[in-house]
């Protein structure tokens, strides 16, 4: 508790939206109005056919979530989320049909993957207590966002300005012994407007494997993680906006195994900064530029047990290994009207990117990319009822050259039903690890690896009433050249990476509604298929469900200082190869949240309490699967990654 204390010291000196008609509807309520481009280009390209879905800002309150991992977990659509170890830790992530590393991460629209792995999400620095709204982008998105984003965009917005001075202090806690604590301030400041948070969340955690051996003696994984951050907006004329943004996070994250652990953890430092001008020449010209960085420091120790002598010395694996990354780099967007019933966007991007792992054995890599994109939509004075867009994007590293294409449209048939739809290729760099890593631990790294490259594309049907949503969604994946890793061969043992012969294929369904049941009383759910298999494979891709469903009933009297919702998520088979016990399926659960706030000064709304029973009816699930060696033997064992137990979240909110 004495960092808490720390903490309070220094503290002292929204309903699921589904679907794009859905998206579109929230969005407008929440977007604060201004001239930069690259805020507002999720709801544009929503516009235009891409499949938005967002998590709102009363989601977010309403359900306190540790952090953006869950709230993805439980609220998404069509999106499996698989936390897996609880809070902050790394999460397997598929949207539609696609793998963790095809989903590119933002951050107020600045990228925080990294391209040394592609594996992992890089979502476990990432409190819930900043965020304002998630915005998921799904299909293939690549026009914009570049490589990474070959199955979609996430971008986590952070808290918005407010025209008056106030703010906003939390404290809470869960059973698996955890505290959070944040505060919010935020207004004026002379001629600008500022945003500043600070947050802490801190747990021992719970025990993370079903299955010990009595060499280890770390079991629960625990985290600590500080952030703070802030952003300054100033208009320097009716014309001419600055923004600026910063965010730090110091994390411990700890990631025991089931074996020999002592000790076992990460330290992490990461900063996330961008400048943007942005400038509204005239009504016919739109103009912004940004730079950004992004920095990934991280040092991780391992300390083992002997399995002969639990009390004796450890064995040193690791101590203070390093691996990070700097990303850095400058977006141009224009926004062009010269005529009637058209527009234009013109943008270029450059990123360069470098890194090292010394404890995956991956030296030093430097990347450059440089983007040129196009892109001409139609507008209301050529067709009110639809919009249409073409675009092209050229893409130059300095070992290859690609360019990509899409095309997408929307058109609203009825005042209450609309089609939508994108098409469109993309591709993906292979990382650092796949081109370089030598850890015998793992798969070999390949200099000769090619590009992944896919063609993607979306079909959606949807409409919207007074009381009722829903849209129904089709869509397919073709990809060339994916990489995977290869059977051992002589000189690789962990075998190799390769890029896999013929045609890998991804496709499924998704169908989702809202329904206002009362004034006071809504539900919403959503079914997602998927199929995603290589060429004369009979089998789904490892880590990637084929089927889920989530589903959502919230009690919001507008009348009432108080609420309530029940959340559920069910996952169907999930499949994962395991050394020495085969293919094994860990899927097939269903978890359900329980959540309720009240306001206690009333009609004021200024003191509320919000408690969430996560994991209500404590299903024993797993997270991924994994084998190790006995200890002292060279049999194997069956170990499951836990998902979060029952657990319950209580929080005080203060508002001023």
């Amino acid at each position: 508790m004495n960092s808490v204390a720390a903490l309070l010291a220094a503290c002292a000196a929204s309903a699921l939206a589904t679907g794009a008609a859905a998206a579109d509807a929230e969005v407008d309520e929440l977007v604060v109005r201004g001239a930069r481009l690259d805020e507002t280009l999720p709801q544009d390209l929503a516009r235009y056919g891409s499949d938005l879905a967002v998590i709102t800002p009363t989601v977010l309150r309403d359900n306190v979530y540790v952090d953006v991992s869950q709230a993805l977990q439980m609220q998404t659509p069509g999106v499996f989320v698989s936390p897996r170890n609880g809070p902050f830790s790394y999460v397997d992530i598929s949207v539609q049909g696609a793998r963790t590393g095809d989903v590119l991460w933002l951050v107020d629209g600045v990228r925080i993957n990294n391209r040394l792995y592609t594996s992992t999400s890089p979502a476990d620095t990432l409190p819930a207590s900043m965020v304002e709204r998630i915005e998921v982008l799904k299909g293939g998105q690549s026009l914009f966002y570049g490589t990474q984003a070959v199955a979609g965009a996430i971008n986590v917005v952070t808290r918005p300005y407010a025209d008056e001075l106030g703010g906003t202090f939390t404290l809470g806690g869960h059973t698996n012994q955890g505290v959070h604590a944040d505060l919010l301030v935020r207004g004026p400041a002379g001629p600008a407007r500022f945003v500043a948070w600070v947050s802490k969340d801190e747990a021992e955690g719970y025990r993370t494997f079903d299955v010990f051996q009595p060499s280890a003696t770390a079991r629960k994984r625990g985290y600590d993680v500080v952030s703070f951050g802030g952003k300054l907006g100033l208009d320097l004329s009716e014309d001419l906006a600055l923004n600026l943004y910063y965010q730090h996070t110091d994390a411990h994250l700890d990631y025991p195994g089931p074996r020999l652990t002592r000790l076992s953890f990460n330290d992490r430092d990461e900063e996330i900064g961008s400048l943007s001008l942005d400038w509204t020449a005239s009504d016919q010209l739109q103009l912004s530029v940004k730079g950004y960085y992004h920095d990934w420091d991280s040092v991780y120790s391992t300390v083992n047990n002997v399995p002969s002598n639990i009390a004796g010395p450890g064995v040193i694996i690791d101590d203070l290994t390093f691996w990070g990354y700097e990303d850095y780099g400058v977006s141009v967007l224009a926004r062009l009207n010269l005529h009637r019933g058209f527009e234009y966007q013109l943008g270029y991007d450059y990123q360069n990117f470098n890194g090292r792992d010394d404890v995956l054995l991956i030296a030093q890599q430097t990347e450059k990319v440089h983007a040129l994109v196009a892109q001409v939509r139609t507008n209301d004075d050529l067709i009110r009822n639809a919009h249409f867009a073409a675009g092209v994007r050229y893409n130059k590293t300095d070992e290859s050259e690609k360019a990509i294409w899409n095309l997408s449209g929307r058109w609203d048939v009825t005042p209450d039903v609309y089609v939508e739809g994108m098409l469109g290729t993309s591709f993906i760099l292979p990382s650092a690890e796949q081109l370089f890593g030598i850890d015998p631990c793992c798969a070999a790294g390949n200099p000769d690896l090619k590009p992944e490259e896919s063609l993607n594309g979306n079909v959606s049907v949807g409409g919207q009433t007074d009381r009722f949503t829903w849209q129904v969604t089709g869509f397919a994946r073709k990809i060339d050249n994916l990489i995977a890793e290869g059977a051992a061969r002589p000189g690789f043992p962990e075998g190799l990476y390769v890029n896999t012969p013929g045609e890998v294929k991804s496709r499924g369904f998704e169908v989702q509604a809202t329904a206002r049941l009362t004034q006071a009383l809504s539900a919403t759910g959503s079914f997602a298929h998927t199929r995603t298999r290589a060429e004369g494979a009979g089998r789904q891709f490892d880590r990637i469900p084929e089927s889920q469903a989530k589903a959502a009933l919230v009690y919001e009297p507008a009348d009432r200082p108080f609420g309530a919702s029940a959340t559920v998520l069910w996952t169907g088979d999930v499949y994962q190869q395991v050394t020495a016990f085969g293919r094994q399926n860990y899927g097939d659960y269903a978890v359900v949240d329980l959540a309720a706030h009240v306001y206690i000064d009333g009609d004021r709304r200024k003191h509320r309490l919000t408690a969430r029973l996560e994991n209500a009816l404590d299903e024993d699930y797993a997270t991924r699967v994994n084998s190790a060696l006995v200890d002292l033997s060279t049999q194997r064992f069956l170990y499951r990654f836990r998902g979060v137990p029952r657990t319950l979240h209580m929080s005080y909110a203060y508002s001023f």
